[in-house]
């Protein structure tokens, strides 16, 4: 029997979730979205009210590790906010000068601001002056990333999320998010909540939607380029959380369209977005 990682609560204490034939849909129907947009990945969604899990290609989904990317800006934002490197989320770090190809990320942004397009540079800051220690210290204690044993942080404090060196599968994204949204990890409430408020991007009278994307670019040793998309859909009231992760081998291939695109047509198609749940 497999079971999916939920994140831990509290230093060294393990919450899983089991995963039988009973509580398992395998939807083969959704490898067509993958099919028509050229990409290998997986997807699920969970139902926390049922216990009920639709996954498409098991496999990948339990036993593939992957970079974050910047997937693990939920987690540095966390450590982050508990260790007071960062205030709040209205903290400004200012921006360094140096342009960079996303214009976005080319001034002073808050917490709030970089979370939300993404600022590698303002995150690997963070990072720095988190520190080794502490940032091994946390990940140790949530269990981040170490489904298959720990990783030691080796090389640069400020790239490991994106350079390979600590690798996580979809099942131990998906626990994560779900263990936010319940405030549920060992972080104060209060940060946690401040990271789902800059999670949330799609808020209207039929759904809410909170992710955070993340997306390799191109790796030449490997001739791919792998992204995500983790987070949760909330119809009634009730949240359904979700993790894609897909990969292309097209040097050319427009992640961030395409991600989303499959994102929506999935849950379209699982029913969700058209007010109908």
């Amino acid at each position: 029997m497999r079971q999916i990682s939920l994140i831990v609560i509290m230093a060294s204490s393990f919450v899983l979730f089991s995963c039988t034939a009973n509580n398992i849909k395998i939807d083969n129907a959704l490898g067509k979205f993958f099919t028509e947009n050229n990409v290998k990945g997986c997807f699920a969604l969970f139902d926390n009210g049922t216990g009920k899990i639709t996954v498409y290609d098991r496999d990948r989904f339990f036993d593939s590790t992957y970079s974050p990317a910047s997937t693990f800006k939920i987690v540095n934002s966390l450590i982050g906010l508990q260790e007071g490197k960062i205030s709040s989320d209205t903290m400004t770090i200012p921006w360094d000068g140096i342009e960079r190809s996303v214009p976005e990320w080319n001034k002073d942004l808050t917490m709030y601001e970089a979370f939300r397009v993404s600022s590698v540079p303002y995150y690997q800051e963070v990072a720095r002056r988190i520190g080794r220690e502490r940032m091994q210290f946390w990940l140790d204690s949530i269990g981040y990333a170490q489904k298959y044993g720990k990783q030691p942080l080796t090389g640069p404090i400020d790239s490991f999320w994106l350079n390979g060196t600590v690798k996580v599968t979809p099942d131990e994204q998906l626990g994560l998010v779900n263990l936010l949204y319940f405030d549920k990890l060992p972080f104060f409430r209060t940060y946690q909540e401040m990271v789902k408020r800059a999670m949330l991007f799609e808020d209207n009278s039929n759904y809410q939607l909170s992710y955070k994307t993340g997306w390799t670019g191109w790796n030449a040793s490997t001739n791919r380029q792998v992204g995500w998309i983790i987070g949760w859909v909330v119809e009634n009231k009730h949240p359904y959380f979700f993790v894609l992760n897909i990969e292309s081998e097209s040097r050319d291939f427009d992640m961030p369209v395409v991600r989303m695109k499959m994102l929506k047509d999935i849950l379209k198609k699982l029913g969700f977005l058209e007010g109908k749940m």
